[in-house]
């Protein structure tokens, strides 16, 4: 009879996992340094998340944003600029500053590596393209001028936190930010 998997001790090793990637990076992220720091055993990590690639899923799952959260509530412009600016906000000083850098990451070794990330990456970004399409198309937008939309918002303000990360010019990336965000909620 297979053991019952104790899920409060998978939690607490996704979250220190989860801090090591941040640290690390995922490029060349291998089980057996990871257990080290993380005080447990390689094959404790595949008892509880199954294979690398598992946890690497895992990780990124429990590090992204939760944009159902900032844009199922969008009920006009104004709540969707202050959800934008949330957004924002989340992955340049807020909870998120630290688990973006995992997705931008995650969106590199995709682009080089798509047969191992291609499938994780592509996933990561529907998860937050479509909460956001969903709530441009609450507004009245047809569904592909809503995800277009949705898109350029997304990848705009990724691209501007990775321009911050690499040059840590806050005041030109939030000025470029507060621009996007008008520009993806002007009339067509």
């Amino acid at each position: 009879m297979p053991r019952t998997v104790n899920t409060e001790k998978r939690a607490e090793l996704l979250g220190q996992v989860v801090e090591y990637v941040q640290r690390h990076g995922l490029a060349h992220l291998s089980l057996a340094p990871l257990a080290v720091e993380i005080g447990t055993t390689k094959r404790m990590l595949l008892y509880y998340f199954g294979s690398r690639e598992h946890l690497i899923a895992r990780a990124l799952a429990a590090s992204r944003p939760d944009a159902h959260a900032l844009f199922d509530p969008v009920e006009d412009v104004d709540a969707l600029r202050g959800s934008a600016r949330a957004l924002w906000r989340a992955i340049t000083v807020g909870e998120q500053a630290g688990p973006i850098r995992i997705l931008l990451q995650l969106l590199s070794l995709a682009a080089t590596d798509p047969e191992q990330y291609g499938e994780l990456a592509r996933e990561t970004v529907a998860f937050m393209v479509d909460p956001i399409a969903d709530a441009y198309a609450r507004l009245g937008h047809p569904e592909p001028a809503a995800r277009e939309r949705a898109t350029l918002l997304v990848s705009g303000l990724r691209g501007l936190c990775q321009d911050r990360l690499v040059t840590g010019d806050a005041a030109r990336t939030d000025a470029a930010a507060r621009r996007l965000i008008e520009a993806a909620l002007s009339p067509a």
